[in-house]
């Protein structure tokens, strides 16, 4: 394979790049996906889960825009469960445990079956690029092809790394160094010295993996059995309700280290390569290892460990909870003091993972880089953590990288729009030190950026882009209609005492004495919409009938009236944000002309380029009164 030319060349085959060369090649590209094991292509290398508290919000964002990491999770769930549902439906998050070889054999044959897609198996040494036309001063060099690890030359237009933790990726256990990204995976080599040569800034991360336990040797009687949902909902739009979920269903299991276990493991400090400096790279801090936990949390007896079924079919036991870096010998020592682990054979011990990344300041909200035009940067290359983070910048990317390719205006999020709006505006704006995680506090307009509505929120602009089915479009409008509709007629209709009291009394909420809103009693904690759907006097309602018949739409009404002060609240502030937004900083912008900008606002400033006021404002080191300064001066 001599130069031979595709539109878009993808680095990786991980999350990010299943979603990158899937979005691109639907959109009408043609896309070389580059990795070094055809058979290793949406590998869970670490917890085999999707979804989870944010990062499920990320899976139904992904879906709505025509992404497939939802579709893939439906078809290798063994477990499925919302999360958070004693609390308000702003932090509910649907997570399903995975079978990990299911969910990389449907990856990989979606990939074969993608028009527009060809699977190499090769690495990527360096890149060919020339000099570039681009307005953008910053950007001297454009892409112009790859060179293979097997001496080939791929002609194309745009770049995207999607490269996890492989870049120079060492394996930690206690005292033993390994080459390589997951176990048995070699490292990639090169590309990080290559790209540094242009000028890029590389830092190290650290990421970890607990040990894989022999489900023949677990007490679960000895455990707490976390069952998933009787009656779950799929990710997927795409997914047949009908015999869903496809696989049988299994339980999980909760258990808990405790003192004992604790003194066990701080036996192996010493030779900790994280407490002795061989790892270099900062970790999680918000799923860090088992040693970082006692370590930092001492006051703290005990800490939860989930055992979760790696296959349907299989004796692999993940340990998640568990995460670490020590010598093989003292995770076994310590795991036997877990209670139902007391007899525990490991199939796998942990390990610490150190990788390198590329600081995001490097980058535009398109995740196409400032130095290299044509190139993009996707998933962990950028500092994220997890499978759901690296599928949305995938997506984006393969997005981006289509849309410049067919001159067509480029997809930006805002963090009013969604949860990947949040992500990514994360990145560029708070440049990742340590993995970044999604949480549901990241999003200050969460109320308004549920999971439920995600595709109310972003499917017509999937349409838009070619990777939503009209067919669904049209059934998404239709939901739009009625919830509107529904939401008026519940707040300008009244209901009589005789009608709505014995409902009241027997749900244990106050009777009414004259005709009342049905929205005013909705708002009521123990008052649901069914208890107005079911009343035998709107029997011969049309409107009513079709709510009824529609549980998607129907609790989509009930949450627009129960929290209708808060969401107006937060549609202010988007109000407010957008005017931030909307007040353009020239990318000529000279912010040393501005003498009383302080010199850490003037580093990040010049560093990151913000192409608004609103997003100056979010520059981490960046204060009220710099925002000021910029403000005076522009009007100036």
């Amino acid at each position: 394979m001599k130069n031979k030319y595709y539109d878009i060349v993808v680095v990786g085959a991980g999350h990010a790049g299943i979603e990158a060369s899937v979005s691109a090649a639907r959109m009408g590209c043609t896309v070389a996906l580059i990795t070094m094991d055809t058979f290793a292509i949406g590998r869970m290398s670490c917890n085999p889960a999707i979804g989870g508290t944010a990062k499920g919000h990320l899976v139904k964002e992904i879906d709505a825009l025509g992404g497939v990491m939802g579709e893939l999770a439906d078809k290798a769930g063994i477990q499925f469960k919302m999360l958070n549902l004693s609390k308000g439906p702003a932090v509910w998050s649907p997570r399903s445990q995975s079978d990990k070889e299911l969910y990389s054999i449907e990856a990989r044959k979606l990939i074969l079956n993608t028009d527009g897609i060809d699977l190499i198996q090769d690495t990527i040494s360096e890149l060919i690029v020339e000099e570039s036309n681009s307005p953008d001063e910053l950007q001297k060099h454009k892409i112009k092809g790859v060179k293979t690890g097997f001496g080939s030359q791929i002609i194309c237009k745009s770049v995207i790394i999607c490269s996890g933790t492989f870049l120079n990726a060492i394996m930690h256990t206690g005292k033993t160094r390994t080459m390589g990204g997951r176990v048995e995976e070699n490292s990639a080599t090169g590309l990080s010295e290559y790209l540094m040569g242009f000028g890029f800034e590389v830092g190290r991360l650290k990421t970890g993996t607990p040990p894989r336990l022999d489900i023949n040797t677990i007490d679960f009687s000895k455990t707490e059995v976390q069952k998933g949902d009787s009656n779950p909902n799929p990710f997927s739009h795409k997914t047949n309700t009908n015999n869903f979920p496809f696989l049988k269903q299994v339980d999980c299991y909760l258990t808990h280290t405790n003192e004992l276990t604790h003194e066990y493991l701080k036996e192996g400090f010493e030779d900790s390569p994280m407490f002795t400096g061989r790892i270099q790279g900062v970790g999680p801090r918000y799923c860090p290892s088992i040693e970082d936990k006692i370590n930092r949390f001492s006051d703290k007896p005990r800490h939860q460990i989930f055992l979760e079924p790696e296959k349907l079919n299989g004796n692999t036991i993940y340990m998640n909870g568990f995460s670490s870096s020590l010598s093989a010998e003292i995770q076994l020592k310590a795991a036997r003091t877990v209670p139902g682990l007391e007899n525990v054979e490991f199939i796998r011990h942990g390990y610490a993972v150190e990788y390198d990344f590329f600081p995001t300041h490097q980058i535009y909200p398109t995740l196409e880089t400032k130095i290299i035009a044509g190139l993009y940067h996707a998933g962990q290359i950028n500092g994220t953590s997890g499978y759901e983070e690296a599928a949305a910048q995938g997506l984006i990317a393969g997005i981006n990288s289509a849309l410049k390719i067919f001159r067509k205006q480029e997809l930006v999020l805002k963090r009013s729009d969604s949860y990947i709006g949040v992500l990514i505006d994360d990145l560029i704006n708070k440049v990742p030190v340590e993995p970044y995680r999604m949480f549901t506090s990241s999003a200050e307009y969460r109320l308004l950026l549920r999971q439920d509505n995600a595709a109310l929120r972003l499917s017509n602009l999937g349409y838009e882009l070619g990777l939503i089915e009209k067919s669904y479009i049209e059934k998404i409008n239709l939901s739009k209609r009625l919830i509107e509709d529904g939401v008026k007629f519940f707040s300008k209709k009244t209901v009589s005492p005789k009608d709505i009291n014995p409902v009241l009394t027997y749900a244990g909420s106050n009777p009414i004495s004259q005709n009342e809103f049905m929205s005013n009693l909705m708002r009521r904690n123990e008052i649901k919409i069914n208890d107005f759907l079911n009343l035998s006097l709107f029997n011969e309602n049309e409107l009513l009938k079709k709510i009824k018949d529609d549980e998607f739409v129907s609790s989509q009404i009930e949450i627009e009236i129960k929290y209708e002060g808060y969401i107006k609240r937060q549609a202010e502030q988007i109000e407010s944000f957008n005017r931030n937004e909307n007040i353009k900083i020239p990318d000529s912008f000279n912010y040393d002309k501005i003498k009383s900008l302080s010199s850490e606002a003037l580093d990040k400033l010049k560093k990151i380029k913000p192409k608004s006021i609103g997003q100056a404002s979010r520059i981490a080191g960046v204060n009220p009164s710099d925002i000021s300064a910029i403000l005076i001066f522009m009007r100036g």
